[in-house]
């Protein structure tokens, strides 16, 4: 009489369980994985406000508007300083040639 070791089909059966294990935990863990994923980007989308998000994206649009303005303004001003100072330096170095 055959032992159940020596039949084949009883070691290949055994082998094809433990396969089937391994792949139910895995199976498992990576529906775990995907739970947890999903209760995050649940609430994610609770926590959103898409409004809130719009408005604020617009005000610091005029915010930026505003100083870009503001920069225009004093790089305008510089530039007449810069003007004045060089004629300022022309006198000086005109006043200061012999005559």
């Amino acid at each position: 009489m055959e032992s159940n070791v020596d039949r084949p089909e009883l070691r290949a059966l055994g082998e094809l369980e433990a396969v089937i294990g391994h792949i139910a935990a895995e199976l498992g863990g990576w529906r775990r994985r995907a739970l947890k994923a999903e209760t995050q980007r649940t609430d994610l989308a609770v926590g959103h406000d898409v409004v809130g998000a719009r408005e604020r994206i617009l005000e610091l649009e005029q915010a930026n508007a505003d100083l870009q303005e503001r920069l225009a303004g004093a790089r305008e001003r510089l530039a007449q300083l810069v003007t004045r100072l060089q004629f300022l330096e022309e006198q000086v170095a005109v006043e200061g040639q012999p005559r």
